[in-house]
């Protein structure tokens, strides 16, 4: 695959574990599957996302740990919060932004946006090794 190709894919996988991070979310906590409802409570952290794929350059090396994934899960997690406070969402009980929150979404975030780029170097790595070790086999 070409690295413009890894480029466009690690945008829709992004995009996609978001956008799941926000429907787990409604849905343990009870709000409605609408399609309004989740895009109102996915758009921040697609904001942010889009902020940091561009800053980070993230298409040009779409699987790096650094800058790339630590920067594209920062910000897309800090953003995400600041548009949440500015715009009243998730405010509980008066406070804008509680820190249990802050802590799941930094963590399911770091998960997801660094998960699935580990998983696809190991499983890159290994197919490289593997494609390596049958060549030299056939000569």
């Amino acid at each position: 695959m070409t690295q413009r190709t890894w480029g466009w894919l690690a945008a829709v996988i992004d995009v996609v574990l978001i956008v799941l991070f926000a429907l787990i979310g409604r849905s343990s906590h009870g709000e409605s599957e609408s399609a309004l409802g989740l895009w109102t409570t996915a758009y921040p952290f697609l904001a942010g996302w889009a902020i940091a794929y561009v800053t980070s350059g993230a298409w040009a090396r779409p699987l790096r740990f650094w800058p790339t994934g630590i920067v594209v899960w920062v910000l897309t997690v800090f953003v995400g919060l600041a548009i949440r406070v500015a715009t009243g969402q998730g405010d509980v009980g008066g406070d804008p932004l509680p820190i249990s929150f802050v802590i799941v979404a930094t963590i399911v975030l770091g998960v997801f946006l660094l998960g699935w780029r580990g998983i696809a170097r190991l499983a890159l790595r290994r197919s490289t090794r593997r494609g390596r070790d049958s060549a030299g086999r056939a000569a």
